[in-house]
């Protein structure tokens, strides 16, 4: 937390890293967030707050995926509810359908995740539970996989969210609305009386935040715009989650795309206006920053570094499909991650242990002994990617880079690598050789992967014989 959230405060975005569709409630004092995470592994993260600005990841409701890399793949934008005493999240998977999973406890262990409805391209779903016990579900469609987009349909549901019970209704055909295209991520609501769509439009770099309303579930809608980038710098600022506080203040949540770095998680103060429309942020334009939601919090952050001395990695990680146990190991404060067989394009690579790249510049730093053959390193991996590792060589290992030329290192002795990120996400690597932390290589763009942001990952290769040992993994982040 900085001095301004201590005075009172926060400052925007309040996750600034890839935190990508979240959606939000409140339980009582808490409250509690997911987000998309495609084909990573574990999945849809749980974060928990009492401030909604102070976040910490607390568990994830998925914990399989794919077993190969499917870039854009797996678990889209989450909805997640509490009813009748459970969590729920329900989430598009564009190649499989609608899934739920639901839990008593956030922070515990979640339900395999079930098929509400089957199909493709059907996507961001959200459920509502009405008064009269009556369940609804309404989702967006994904072009690629169904042809057509830019509108969202309702389903009548099964109050135990095992099925759907009709063959839905269009309720809003966003084609019909002049200037609207790729109309997705609805939130369902229902407040006073009036059911309430909150919906995003134009696209993740340029679209904005609307805001649908109905006497009745099934329409007809009208629709107002209630959040744009305006004359700020906050573009595309749309998809996200309508929450209250305990005292009754609105707030709602939004990501911002930002290439390398992801979506990035803003908060905006929200009031009704006295013609019953929500207003968002100032005047419908993102705030820098603004008086904190509930006073008093603890400064808290999702995690990033990791002495590697827990039972378990650290909740930050993930990796890019289904892992095997015998890729890793965590032992006496080291990881040990196994030179094991596989693509050589980190890309396509199961095996790399992997972390959201923070949005704020930072300093990355590990230690690395390479034990037997094998490659093994740091990298910042998107589209592309670029490494500073050891590599195994009949006369030792060397330290290699990008085109720099390979460095020999004493064999069993760690080397210090690591990774300056500078603004515009620049990445420098570094390594320490003998004469202290100096650059090596040429500087590396960051470049954004399929829907996602860059990741910082730690990784080995081989013919299985060798392994890496990584000491603590540390992330200094500049302020």
């Amino acid at each position: 937390m900085t001095s301004e959230e201590m005075a009172g405060t926060y400052r925007n975005p309040v996750l600034n890293a890839d935190w990508s569709d979240p959606d939000v409630i409140r339980v009582g004092e808490d409250f509690y967030l997911t987000v998309s995470t495609f084909t990573k592994v574990p999945g849809l993260p749980i974060l928990h707050s009492r401030d909604l600005v102070n976040w910490t990841i607390i568990g994830h409701a998925v914990t399989s995926g794919y077993d190969d890399v499917r870039p854009g793949c797996g678990v889209w934008a989450p909805s997640l509810r509490h009813h009748d005493g459970r969590f729920w999240i329900f989430y598009g998977d564009p190649d499989v359908g609608i899934c739920q999973v639901n839990a008593v406890d956030p922070g515990g262990r979640w339900s395999e995740p079930h098929v509400v409805k089957p199909g493709l391209g059907l996507i961001d779903p959200c459920p509502l539970w009405d008064e009269d016990g009556q369940a609804y579900l309404v989702h967006g469609w994904a072009r690629s996989r169904a042809g057509v987009n830019n509108r969202l349909t309702l389903h009548r549901m099964a109050p135990d969210a095992r099925e759907v019970l009709d063959e839905g209704t269009l309720i809003i055909d966003a084609d019909l609305l002049p200037g609207y295209r790729t109309l997705e991520g609805p939130k369902l609501y229902k407040r006073d009386g009036t059911y309430w769509i909150f919906a995003p439009a134009g696209g993740v770099e340029q679209g904005w935040q609307s805001v649908f309303r109905a006497e009745s579930i099934f329409g007809p809608y009208e629709d107002r715009i209630v959040l744009a980038q305006g004359s700020t710098d906050v573009n595309g600022p749309h998809q996200g989650g309508w929450v209250d506080t305990a005292s009754g203040e609105h707030w709602f949540m939004h990501f911002q795309d930002r290439g390398p770095y992801g979506r990035v998680t803003h908060l905006q103060p929200m009031t009704w206006g006295e013609d019953g429309w929500p207003l968002m942020g100032d005047e419908g334009e993102p705030v820098a920053e603004a008086p904190m939601p509930v006073p008093g919090g603890t400064p808290s952050a999702p995690a990033t570094s990791d002495d590697f001395s827990g039972p378990a990695l650290g909740l930050q990680w993930s990796w890019q499909a289904n892992p095997d146990p015998s890729w890793w190991e965590l032992r006496d404060g080291t990881l040990r991650l196994a030179c094991v067989p596989g693509p050589d394009d980190l890309r396509d690579r199961p095996a790399v242990l992997g972390q959201r790249l923070p949005g704020d510049p930072c300093t990355v730093t590990t230690t690395l002994t390479l034990e037997g053959e094998g490659r093994a390193g740091l990298v910042v991996l998107g589209d592309t990617y670029a490494y500073a590792g050891l590599t195994g060589t009949p006369d030792g290992p060397v330290l290699v880079c990008g085109d720099a030329e390979p460095i020999s290192v004493e064999p069993g002795k760690p080397v210090t690598i690591g990774a300056r990120i500078g603004p515009g996400a620049v990445v420098t690597f570094l390594a320490d050789t003998g004469a202290g932390l100096a650059a090596v290589g040429a500087p590396f763009q960051a470049t954004q992967g399929r829907w996602v942001g860059a990741v910082l990952g730690l990784f080995a290769t081989g013919d299985g014989t060798g392994q890496a040992i990584f000491d603590a993994f540390t992330v200094d982040i500049e302020r």
